[in-house]
């Protein structure tokens, strides 16, 4: 469960966008233009950081900062910086190219790199003194796409572009359809957190798309469609609450609607499978959504957000056993954010500024809400699937929503020893660089989803 603008989603990124910067990291999306052939000396001495970095000489770095630069990325945040973009990336292979362009008195240069499982754009910013003004670093994607998993069965499914509107939302999606005329069960894919496509695309890995043909393979049909805050973020921000109605639950009861009124599905069989947020939200849409067949939740958090914020901070910075003092103030950081959070009152809920990227109305319309109550109380079958590897919705999670059905008949509960956030495997200690690594949601996941199906008819 990740938050958009948070602390902790810059740590965990290494996720895919860690950022070194002090001076310029305003100027810096205005300095990114028009590419330009390479001036020779500005790309000589970018290319030299790039090997200094690569050679771990950080204090060479440093010492070619401007002042401003020197106080806000000492040699050691240089050094954490570098090993976790490796994190992401992988060791690092070659120097791919350099373009220098110039702005506002600022020269820049962009030294693409190859690492083992992405490619990364390092930007430097030279004042007009050769000092360095600002250092990003921006991976431009994966070596390489998740293939399609074995699963997927050549000719067993189509695929159709379809619009979901929640009235003046519109959301592009894609149904994917079994062979045959049907009518088939069919299942609405929602979301976890952050402004995700259909795909719920997280480096080369696609799970939603996973789960899509994998299971229109085994004679279900799946509405997945681009989250409302990639399409509509900003528009949100005016004239939205800014809650979880307006994130996630309003056009999970659009793409629901949808489903019934197409011919090739049973309109008696609709189902939604919330992963990470859409899991945990789950109950809460079932409770919008007239006449489900069922639930089905992956990965959902019992926790509230920002409990879940602290601990995923925690866990990631004790990854390596140890917590230097920059990072116990980087979790001093994210806990007085999470106080933040929770001292808001209804006095609040007008207001605009943001705290972890939303706005107070989302957070107060969270307040008290639990899952576990809900799911307790429902009388709807329910499949609830958990990575016993995953740290960002924890086997803790797990246990709760066991304990809150267990005098329910009709819910199933599954874990999976090996599996992650995204239900892919993994060995030892899942960290964030996982989700790097090209991979598909297990075999079994899509087996036990279709089975559970079957097992309603």
């Amino acid at each position: 469960m990740l938050l958009e603008s948070t602390i902790m989603q810059k740590r965990q990124a290494g996720v895919m966008r860690f950022v070194l910067a002090a001076t310029v990291a305003v100027l810096l999306p205005a300095l990114v233009g028009a590419q330009q052939p390479a001036d020779p000396e500005v790309a000589a001495r970018a290319e030299a950081v790039v090997d200094d970095l690569v050679a771990g000489r950080f204090a060479e770095v440093y010492a070619r900062f401007d002042q401003k630069m020197r106080e806000g990325l000492p040699v050691e945040k240089i050094a954490a910086g570098w090993n976790t973009v490796q994190q992401a990336a992988g060791s690092f292979e070659r120097r791919l190219s350099t373009t220098t362009d110039a702005k506002g008195g600022y020269r820049i240069a962009i030294v693409s790199c190859a690492f083992e499982r992405a490619n990364v754009d390092v930007q430097v910013v030279f004042d007009g003194q050769d000092r360095i003004a600002g250092l990003f670093m921006r991976p431009t994607g994966p070596r390489a796409m998740a293939a399609l998993p074995d699963y997927a069965k050549p000719g067993a499914y189509t695929e159709r572009d379809v619009t979901v509107d929640a009235g003046g939302w519109p959301l592009p999606g894609t149904l994917t359809l079994p062979a045959g005329s049907g009518p088939f069960p069919a299942i609405v894919v929602v979301h976890g957190s952050g402004p995700l496509d259909r795909d719920g695309t997280i480096g080369p890995n696609k799970p939603y798309r996973d789960l899509a043909v994998g299971l229109a393979s085994r004679g279900i049909a799946v509405l997945r469609y681009d989250k409302r805050t990639l399409v509509h973020g900003q528009k949100m921000l005016s004239e939205t609450d800014g809650t979880v109605d307006d994130e996630v639950i309003d056009d999970a009861r659009a793409a629901a609607a949808l489903l019934r009124t197409l011919p090739e599905i049973d309109d008696d069989r609709v189902f939604v499978l919330g992963h990470s947020l859409g899991g945990m939200l789950a109950p809460r849409i079932a409770q919008s959504v007239p006449d489900l067949a069922g639930l089905i939740v992956m990965a959902g958090a019992t926790r509230s957000i920002e409990q879940a914020l602290v601990e995923q901070t925690r866990y990631l910075l004790m990854a390596d056993g140890l917590l230097t003092d920059d990072e116990k103030a980087q979790l001093m950081e994210v806990e007085q954010l999470a106080g933040q959070i929770r001292a808001l009152d209804d006095d609040d809920r007008g207001s605009t500024e943001l705290i972890a990227g939303a706005p107070a109305a989302y957070w107060l319309d969270l307040r008290g809400y639990d899952p576990t109550v809900l799911a307790a109380k429902s009388s709807l079958p329910m499949l609830i699937l958990q990575g016993e590897r995953d740290y960002q919705v924890t086997m803790r999670d797990f246990d709760r929503w066991r304990r809150a059905v267990d005098s329910r008949a009709n819910v199933t509960l599954r874990s999976y020893p090996k599996l992650n956030h995204l239900f892919m495997a993994g060995e030892g200690q899942s960290l964030p660089s996982e989700y790097t690594v090209p991979g598909n949601i297990d075999a079994q996941v899509i087996d036990d989803i279709a089975r559970w199906i079957e097992s309603l008819q």
